[in-house]
């Protein structure tokens, strides 16, 4: 291979799509191993649905993992979106300090892509051992928490750490993945399963960059970036609107919270809520619940989580971006502003080419299903093409009978769910265009 082309290779914009393409080949090749399997056998279609599905850290399943893998297959499941959670480029500089303790330029500029545009290339190897920490004592408190109350439930100390560890990685890295067959439903009214598992998803959804700057000395909210006021002030407002829309749509319904007495009603709403824009856990079965409650889930699936941050969708800050053009349009006002600072318009162009874009995958994604899928209805497939493209991993339920095709397509959408948006900020950063000239003036009809 010529210099030339190893050159072209090496560039992050291409570079970091072919190493999420190994990865999910490499955990594939493994879950077909005769070792990942329970005994029953799955083609190689499904094995790669399943490996893109963790590695994406969507959750979505072709099959039961509790029942189709082996807990071989499942600790594989649970390296690969430990992996995709903390982003392939991350994890394999991370091991590499441990090695050579040093970073080329190359390695850190292509790293910076994955992990967040706002740092500088010096701040690289703080901030992935920064990550790694918080990564892991969250998620090592979030085990500790959960296999004792699982123990109390008279699970076996080993399988009890093991369900703990799981199903902490698989909230704080918003993988979705569950070993109980039917997700948390048979926990959905106990607050310390339930609740560990919210903060964990919350915290990963937030994003590194505001879990940093929350925790920086003597770097108060008066401090804080706009980013992170935006992020913070988004996710709350978010969370407190989809809890109350929940309780609202599903109080009275038999088959989700109507199930249980009016005070125990409040928590698996929160739940809800909590895991519908990032990891993609439910407690309640989502193919019961009633339209409206779907139609939001799809509204808050589309938004996402922050920032570079393990959750998917457009994220909160480009959806409140986008509610600030429209305010100030309103209003009249000459800028688009947020908490006293005025938003570049680089970033609102950012914005709405962000959603837009989303919204062509989706519709397309949803255009293609139906015609693989004739005598499935429109939420459903709604649904599951959009958990798809957000990397969110809510189902209806129909995933398990899709399609060749179907599987396929929704492969493809994980795939461009995780990647779209590291891409499209590396080709945003590394190919920057300044012309010398500026045309004239044109103005057309909107509206």
């Amino acid at each position: 291979m010529s210099a030339r082309v190893q050159a072209y290779f090496r560039h992050p914009t291409r570079l970091i799509p072919l190493i999420f393409i190994a990865v999910i080949l490499a955990g594939t090749l493994l879950l077909m191993l005769p070792a990942a399997s329970s005994g029953d056998r799955y083609t190689f279609t499904d094995a790669l649905f399943t490996s893109t599905s963790a590695v994406s850290v969507t959750g979505l399943a072709v099959l039961d993992t509790p029942v189709h893998f082996s807990t071989f297959g499942q600790v594989v499941i649970m390296l690969l979106f430990q992996v995709g959670g903390l982003g392939i480029m991350t994890s394999a500089v991370l091991v590499g300090l441990l090695v050579s303790k040093r970073l080329g330029l190359r390695t850190k500029l292509a790293t910076r892509m994955e992990i967040s545009q706002a740092l500088s290339l010096g701040d690289v190897k703080a901030v992935l051992l920064r990550t790694a920490v918080v990564s892991i004592s969250v998620q090592a408190a979030i085990t500790l928490i959960l296999a004792i109350r699982f123990s109390a439930y008279g699970f076996p100390l080993g399988k009890a750490v093991w369900y703990g560890l799981f199903h902490a990685g698989s909230s704080f890295n918003s993988a979705g993945f569950s070993l109980f067959s039917d997700s948390l439903m048979g926990f959905a009214t106990d607050p310390w399963i339930s609740l560990p598992l919210c903060i964990g998803t919350i915290l990963g959804g937030l994003g590194m960059p505001v879990i940093f700057e929350m925790t920086r000395r003597r770097w108060g909210p008066a401090k804080w970036s706009v980013h992170t006021k935006l992020t913070l002030a988004g996710s709350g407002i978010l969370l407190l609107g989809g809890w109350i829309v929940f309780l609202l749509f599903e109080w009275s319904n038999p088959a989700t919270f109507g199930q249980w007495p009016w005070y125990d009603r409040f928590l698996p709403a929160f739940f809800q809520t909590s895991m519908v824009r990032a990891a993609g856990l439910n407690s309640v079965d989502i193919g019961l619940m009633r339209d409206d409650s779907q139609l939001a889930s799809i509204i808050l699936m589309f938004i996402g989580g922050g920032s570079a941050s393990t959750a998917g969708g457009i994220k909160v800050t480009t959806f409140f971006v986008l509610l600030l053009v429209i305010w100030a349009e309103v209003r009249g006002e000459p800028d688009v502003t947020a908490f006293r600072r005025r938003i570049n318009p680089a970033v609102v162009r950012e914005a709405l080419t962000i959603a837009l874009v989303y919204v062509a995958c989706n519709a397309f994604g949803v255009f293609l299903m139906q015609r693989f899928e004739p005598d499935l209805k429109l939420m459903p497939i709604m649904f599951e093409v959009t958990s798809a493209l957000a990397t969110l991993g809510q189902s209806t339920g129909v995933t398990y009978e899709i399609s060749e095709p179907s599987k396929w397509l929704l492969t493809i959408l994980m795939y461009t769910g995780r990647i779209g948006p590291v891409l499209f900020a590396a080709s945003l950063a590394l190919r920057p265009r300044h012309r010398l000239y500026r045309y004239p003036d044109g103005r057309p009809l909107v509206g």
